[in-house]
């Protein structure tokens, strides 16, 4: 069934169940939240994430990621939609909505809201119409049956790279592995999410049609990234010595 959503590009990706801290200062966005807010007890507060393919970006709280330059599938339809200052932004197909759960508000009028990514969709048509944010129509994504089985086999083997990647980069590696979900589905959005990937694995990710898919792709992006964290290791002296000195003028 299709559905319209009030759409937020950025420069990020959002999955289901991970949280998105967001800073409002933009008009029509401040104009989105008073919108959602003032939705009826009950009522789904959401909107659509969706990152950037190019045309700039939003930031998130945390400050914007560089933007996607991932050529689009064959037979795909490219989003598109506008900046405030008219230039066009091109939008990727697949999003996240996010569902607002926490707003506080600044002396200035500017917003914190803490927000939490719920399902999956793809844009079927963006509509610039009488708000000053975008809508779309789009298409729900929910998880397709059939693939479990593979999936509870995948999931522990993810898990296991998983742990072994984050003692290469985490300092305390085992006080976030005591966290980790043993659900397939949640593992394959909060791996997606947390390790350190570009945008365009994330989009992929993102855009892969089941937990199966996902954690199958996960495997081989967890071990490449892996690989190459050992690689640097593996330099026999401090990263700091082989930084080139400033020049004095």
């Amino acid at each position: 069934m299709d559905a319209r959503l009030p759409v937020f590009p950025l420069g990020t990706v959002l999955f289901p169940g991970l949280v998105l801290p967001l800073h409002i200062f933009e008009a029509r966005y401040l104009e989105l939240m008073r919108h959602l807010r003032g939705l009826p007890d009950g009522t789904p507060r959401e909107f659509g994430v969706v990152a950037i393919r190019s045309g700039g970006s939003a930031p998130t709280a945390s400050g914007p990621e560089p933007e996607s330059r991932s050529e689009p599938q064959p037979g795909q339809p490219e989003p598109t939609g506008r900046r405030p200052d008219g230039s066009p932004v091109t939008l990727h197909e697949v999003g996240c909505t996010a569902e607002l759960r926490q707003v506080t508000e600044l002396p200035d009028g500017r917003l914190d809201v803490v927000t939490v990514g719920r399902r999956r969709f793809r844009i079927a048509e963006v509509e610039e119409g009488p708000t000053p944010y975008l809508t779309a129509e789009v298409e729900w994504l929910p998880e397709p049956a059939g693939q479990e089985q593979l999936a509870d086999l995948l999931a522990p083997r993810v898990l296991s790279v998983f742990r072994r990647y984050l003692t290469l980069v985490r300092d305390d590696p085992e006080e976030i592995s005591e966290q980790l979900p043993d659900d397939p589905t949640v593992l394959s959005h909060l791996v997606a999410a947390t390790a350190a990937l570009t945008l365009t694995d994330r989009q992929r990710l993102l855009a892969t049609p089941d937990t199966a898919g996902r954690l199958s792709a996960e495997l081989r992006l967890l071990n490449r990234e892996a690989a190459l964290l050992r690689q640097v290791r593996a330099v026999p002296v401090p990263l700091a010595e082989l930084a080139v000195p400033a020049s004095p003028n």
